[in-house]
């Protein structure tokens, strides 16, 4: 990938400036330039740049006050910084180095040599970003369920406190649909765990179908528990949710063998609002609740709903 990032420069002569920025755009670079550092502090704390040349001996602020800055900075990435100056003595290198640069160079230097520095700051930067991407996949397996897709256990541990927290904050409303497949036992017994396997996989998709994107989220429960957290959303709005997923997997047909597969589910809803006591609402007291109305629906003869505030 021959990605180029952009560059923040800072330089106060005029002349050095443009014929800095002249070579960087002629290299394919994108570059925005000031003449001092505290300018080019104000740019960096409003747009990220990853690259960042900057002179030493500045009005204002010079280019080590500036590299501590950006290095105490809470940055989105890694900052590749070039410094650029008169001063060549192993005291000086070892200054501007102390301070957070990355590179060196002394002027007049040699902009082939320039853009050759560059390419390094270019390789590490993306090495920092290749590392970013790997551990967010890291991040995602480890929350999420390998079978189905679904948020796992863990997911579901950390982040429903959170939402009640968020909910009580903002007085709204929070309603959770503890839903279970009907007989699935029977389905492993009788076509086999990899079919079960898919049932569970095609139940998954059918709930995320009848959810909102980035609002509702579905995490695996157990087996063939799965637990949808609904926010924003009261228990009258949840039951006419789970009504609605109820029917379209009652309809659902699951081609295995060339044969197809029904299956049914139960479902058991509660949530709070904003006139809720606070000594009422926890997770454990949610989803308890929940299995509560639950075990109602299968008593009741499975493949229905079951409602109730907390």
């Amino acid at each position: 990938m021959n990605h180029l990032f952009p560059i923040l420069l800072a330089e106060d002569n005029p002349v050095s400036r443009k014929l800095l920025e002249k070579t960087l755009v002629k290299a394919g670079h994108e570059v925005t330039s000031v003449e001092n550092g505290r300018k080019a502090l104000e740019l960096f704390n409003e747009e990220f740049f990853p690259i960042v040349l900057t002179d030493w001996m500045m009005p204002e602020m010079d280019g080590l006050q500036l590299c501590r800055a950006i290095r105490k900075n809470a940055s989105p990435g890694y900052v590749f910084i070039i410094l650029l100056t008169a001063k060549d003595s192993k005291d000086d290198i070892i200054s501007g180095l102390e301070a957070g640069a990355d590179d060196y160079l002394t002027k007049p230097f040699n902009h082939a040599e320039l853009i050759a520095r560059l390419q390094t700051g270019k390789r590490i930067l993306e090495l920092e970003r290749s590392l970013k991407r790997a551990n967010e996949e890291i991040r995602i397996l480890s929350i999420t369920d390998p079978l189905t897709g679904s948020y796992n256990r863990g997911y579901l541990t950390e982040h429903l406190p959170q939402e009640i927290k968020r909910t009580r904050r903002y007085g709204h409303h929070l309603s959770l649909v503890l839903c279970d497949i009907d007989y699935f036992k029977k389905v492993n017994d009788t076509y086999g765990h990899q079919v079960g396997d898919q049932v569970l996989k095609e139940f998954v998709r059918c709930v995320r179908k009848s959810i909102r994107d980035n609002v509702d989220w579905v995490a695996r429960y157990g087996g063939e528990e799965f637990l949808i957290v609904v926010p924003e959303t009261d228990t009258r709005g949840a039951s006419h949710l789970a009504e609605r997923l109820r029917g379209a997997i009652s309809q659902m047909v699951i081609k295995v063998q060339e044969k197809g597969v029904h299956i049914t589910a139960s479902f058991g809803v509660t949530g709070f609002g904003p006139a809720t006591p606070d000594d009422k609402i926890s997770p454990e007291a949610m989803i308890s609740q929940a299995d509560k109305f639950l075990y109602q629906a299968k008593q009741e003869g499975r493949n229905r709903v079951k409602a109730g505030q907390l």
